[in-house]
């Protein structure tokens, strides 16, 4: 008889194990269709494998929730020029999607209306067509709809009112027309509607301005006409109705009076009886989700699953005993719990060191699951948001100021970050830094020390950082900077042609003086006692305000950011050559290698190039001036001056670091020269 109930609990744990396979394979499944529709050349999805633990943090953007069920898709910003493939449906638990600030084209699969957990949609900034599908209108736990920028046609569908959840609202930067559907007037959780650049006709709905929550309502461009509504005077500039001709109404700046001729009809009432859609509506509903469990249910599958767990449950009920063990000790090995586990009850905390180490990201996961968001209210801040005064952004404010990141105000991007030109409210003009969270570091209170440094930093050669943003929903921080207003100092080497001005030889001296004072505010102990290593100055992190006048930018942005994302820009900055030789065996950056970069500078200033060739090098060796000294200046330079710049530039770039200078002495010979000058 023992054998017997042995044989039974082992068939038992087979088929446990096979069970949870098919149902783990399923999304693992799923993920593999939609790489290879996302990133069909494999440029960036690499990590996605199908030998691979989807949640083990190995799959770029994947985030796992307590059950190990993919509840987070983190791509924005990572080039993908692909589609959305309807295998997405197949992610029974995501909660959030994040594919904004990519290339991919095709329509929106209509499959995406299955995903009922889902709470933030972002495919904005992409190049995606189509109409949008009316099956989202079954989304019922949406709250943020981020569509725009994109080349989506079609009216927008009425049945977007049915989510009674949804606060955001977004489809500026289209091509929608026909009119805006009054049931829109039904969310009465919305806070921000934003239809902005459109071709949209008609009035604004009377039950738009009856929106309680409402905040923010944007319908400039567009070809609307009629009577606005009086209510929405009191959004005051969160109201935004500019270049509508047709529109007409009392009480707003720059809006003419209507007359007679004016539409003033109201649109027709579309009921709805408590917040449900009529049966007529295309919804999801075959698809009920229950992720607080460890499996999410999917009613195609009901009848095989109902008889394996009946079965399942026959035998457990026999042989309970001896298969408790096996079934909790799996249990801990794959970390799936109930909600009321901890960690201490798991797992050593030496093992949740290394659990956290494997995630993708603990801060991402913070972001999403936590609220973590430290400029709220001065909360959650680990007692840094006291030296932040007047720093904290919203992101409103960060979208108003960038036009909702519009590709017009793009100033550059990285594999990790994009630059976007900003008007604040203030009228002040900005440039404001986006950083995936994922790319930030992963302890909180280790990213808000670096940041509360960051901003201790003040001085004329330093770009000032004024304020800082992050966004759970966006999975995305902000960093806004003072706009310097000629660009940066790449710009102005490699004249050809009159391309760009040529920095004349005054300025030049202005720029390397100035550049070498903000590294010794750096490297002195007014930045920090011990002082702080930039790291990656190049000609591309030098800025010129509208003087001229050179601010170093980024100056302790590698503090903020996680260590591979740090090593990929030290990759580029390697391959341009202001890395310092001794890195390569020392793998340490010191005051010495930043010295190492102001020696290159010095030189592609004085040459006008941004390659150094070894021609270049030998002619600066050889104090060969007239064979290196960039040719645009036309011989109108001081020899003595660029001599001593020479000097300097070669004493900065020795091989060994002890025989180079420190940033004092460097300021200590340019004062001393501009002083004999």
């Amino acid at each position: 008889m023992g054998t017997s109930n042995f044989f039974v609990t082992f068939i038992l744990f087979l088929a446990l194990l096979r069970l949870q396979s098919v149902y783990g394979n399923a999304e693992l499944r799923a993920l593999m269709e939609i790489k290879s529709s996302l990133d069909p050349e494999n440029n960036y999805l690499f990590s996605w494998t199908n030998n691979g633990d989807l949640c083990s943090g190995t799959f770029e953007g994947i985030v796992c929730n307590e059950h190990n069920k993919v509840a987070n898709i983190s791509l924005q910003s990572k080039g993908l020029k692909g589609r959305i493939s309807p295998a997405v449906a197949g992610l029974k638990c995501l909660s959030g999607l994040y594919l904004h600030y990519n290339s991919l084209t095709g329509e929106i699969p209509k499959e995406i209306a299955n995903l009922t957990e889902l709470t933030d949609l972002y495919l904005d900034v992409n190049n995606l067509s189509g109409s949008i599908p009316p099956e989202i209108g079954s989304m019922a736990s949406l709250q943020v709809l981020q569509l725009g920028c994109n080349q989506l046609t079609g009216s927008i569908p009425a049945e977007i009112g049915f989510l009674k959840k949804l606060s955001v609202l977004a489809l500026q930067y289209n091509g929608m027309i026909g009119q805006i559907p009054a049931t829109l007037g039904n969310l009465g959780m919305l806070k921000r509607l934003d239809l902005s650049f459109n071709q949209l006709s008609g009035p604004i709905p009377i039950r738009l301005a009856n929106l309680l929550l409402l905040e923010f309502l944007d319908v400039q461009n567009n070809t609307l006409s009629g009577v606005i509504p009086p209510a929405l005077r009191r959004l005051n500039g969160g109201f935004h109705f500019e270049n509508n001709p047709g529109l007409c109404g009392v009480g707003f700046s720059s809006l003419r009076v209507c007359t007679a001729w004016d539409d003033v009809r109201v649109e027709p009432i579309v009921p709805i009886i408590n917040n449900t859609a009529p049966e007529s509506m295309p919804r999801a509903a075959n698809f009920h989700r229950h992720c607080n469990q460890t499996h999410c249910s999917n009613s195609s599958k009901l009848p095989r699953f109902g008889i394996v767990a009946g079965v399942i449950t026959v035998t457990v009920t026999l042989i309970v005993v001896g298969c408790l063990s096996v079934f909790q000790y799996r249990r801990r090995k794959q970390k799936i719990g109930s909600s009321s586990d901890t960690f201490d009850d798991r797992i050593s905390s030496e093992q949740a060191k290394e659990f956290s180490s494997r995630s993708a990201s603990p801060l991402i996961t913070l972001g999403y699951s936590k609220g973590w968001d430290p400029m709220i209210d001065g909360q959650n801040c680990n007692g840094f948001c006291e030296f932040l005064p007047g720093f904290k952004f919203n992101l409103e404010e960060v979208e108003s100021a960038t036009q909702h990141f519009s590709e017009v105000n793009l100033l550059g991007k990285s594999n990790f970050s994009a630059v976007y030109k900003g008007i604040l409210k203030d009228g002040s003009i900005v440039a404001i830094k986006s950083v995936s969270v994922m790319s930030c570091k992963s302890e909180e209170a280790e990213f808000m020390r670096e940041l509360s440094l960051l901003t201790s930093l003040k001085h004329e050669n330093l770009v000032r950082l004024r304020g800082f943003c992050c966004s759970k929903g966006r999975g995305e921080c902000f960093l806004i900077y003072d706009f310097a207003s000629n660009g940066n100092l790449s710009q102005y080497l490699d004249v050809v042609d009159g391309s760009c001005p040529v920095l004349d030889w005054p300025t030049r001296l202005s720029i390397i003086s100035g550049i070498a004072k903000g590294i010794g505010y750096l490297h002195s102990s007014e930045a920090n006692k011990s002082g702080i290593v930039h790291q990656n100055i190049s000609v591309e992190k030098i800025l010129l305000d509208e003087r001229f006048n050179p601010v170093i930018l980024d100056s302790g942005l590698l503090k903020l950011l996680a260590d591979d994302v740090v090593f990929s820009a030290l990759k580029v900055s390697a391959a341009l050559g202001y890395m310092a030789p001794e890195y390569i065996t020392t793998g340490r950056f010191t005051e010495k290698s930043d010295m190492f970069a102001f020696g290159v500078i010095i030189l592609q200033i004085l040459s006008g190039k941004r390659k150094l060739s070894n021609s270049i090098r030998l002619a600066a060796e050889s104090c060969r001036l007239g064979d290196f000294v960039d040719p645009n200046l036309k011989g109108t330079f001081s020899e003595s001056e660029a001599a001593m710049l020479t000097k300097v530039a070669l004493v900065c770039t020795h091989e060994l670091p002890d025989y180079r200078p420190t940033m004092a002495t460097v300021i200590q010979e340019l004062t001393k020269a501009s002083g004999n000058s």
